[in-house]
């Protein structure tokens, strides 16, 4: 697997791939603009042609990450074409950087009726998708369940997936500390789980992992990460799941704190120490 950490773009992105390497990851992620903004951005191609190449000629795996303010399910109509214009726009800047695809969380609809909800999401992503014709894929992230629990099961991206014009140009990123905390894995039955998103499909089609324990405990609903073995999951849950076969060739992205006494190069360290250690355990 290609470990690596969420990485800044403040020096462009080429910077940040410098920086990820330098980190000693194999992988990273980053916002292709300001986190916290739908604006479409006038990026520096020549800058992420650079990027590209870089990560090219040192192996690295790189996806992107869409701004906070994404959502799938929106329904004012305003704030829905803005939302399209900003992923379309997204998803531009990672396939001139080389990126795998552009992480999205799965949509969050505030009506009482969940169902139109989906319906929303699907036409968002027809919308998106259908005159895109870059390489980079849109990776659905599962959510941790706040608000209304919309996104926390397999059937529920595998459908959403199935239910699109456009299948082949989506795939999925798992993010564990919200597989945890919505209760989608209980720490203790990542075999099972696999074998659940193995019947579904849903490995065939995951393409990154967002590596996080979780600050509070399993079904907490809350969207808070922890570093690796420092959280309710711990670190023999986490050596479990990072020894999983369907993880095994997919960029692996840290997206924990960080603080002066315990980096993501110290962290990046500790967990590919942990996904070699020679527990024999079989995974549970």
């Amino acid at each position: 697997m290609k470990l690596g950490s969420h990485v800044s773009i403040r020096g462009g992105y080429c910077a940040a791939a410098r920086e990820a390497l330098s980190l000693g990851g194999g992988a990273f992620q980053y916002f292709p603009k300001n986190p916290r903004s739908l604006s479409v951005k006038a990026y520096d191609e020549r800058d992420a042609d650079n990027c590209k190449r870089f990560c090219r000629e040192h192996g690295l795996l790189s996806v992107a990450h869409a701004p906070y303010p994404t959502n799938l399910s929106s329904e004012e109509p305003g704030l829905r074409q803005a939302t399209i214009q900003s992923v379309i726009n997204d998803l531009a800047i990672a396939d001139a950087c080389g990126s795998i695809g552009l992480v999205v969380h799965f949509g969050k609809y505030g009506g009482r009726d969940p169902l139109q909800g989906y319906k929303l999401m699907i036409d968002m992503l027809n919308k998106v998708l259908m005159d895109w014709k870059g390489d980079a894929l849109l990776l659905i992230e599962n959510n941790a369940g706040q608000g209304a629990k919309m996104g926390i099961a397999l059937e529920e991206l595998v459908q959403i997936r199935g239910l699109t014009d456009f299948p082949d140009r989506i795939g999925y990123c798992l993010d564990t500390c919200h597989a945890f905390a919505s209760g989608l894995w209980s720490g203790h039955d990542w075999a099972a789980v696999m074998e659940k998103g193995i019947g579904l499909g849903y490995f065939e089609s995951l393409r990154a992992v967002h590596l996080n324990d979780s600050a509070h405990p399993g079904r907490s609903y809350r969207d808070r990460h922890a570093n690796i073995g420092k959280g309710y999951i711990g670190e023999d849950n986490m050596r479990n799941f990072l020894r999983s076969p369907v993880i095994r060739e997919l960029p692996v992205i840290l997206e924990t704190p960080s603080a002066p006494g315990y980096s993501h190069r110290e962290e990046i360290r500790y967990v590919g120490a942990l996904a070699a250690s020679n527990d024999e355990r079989p995974p549970t």
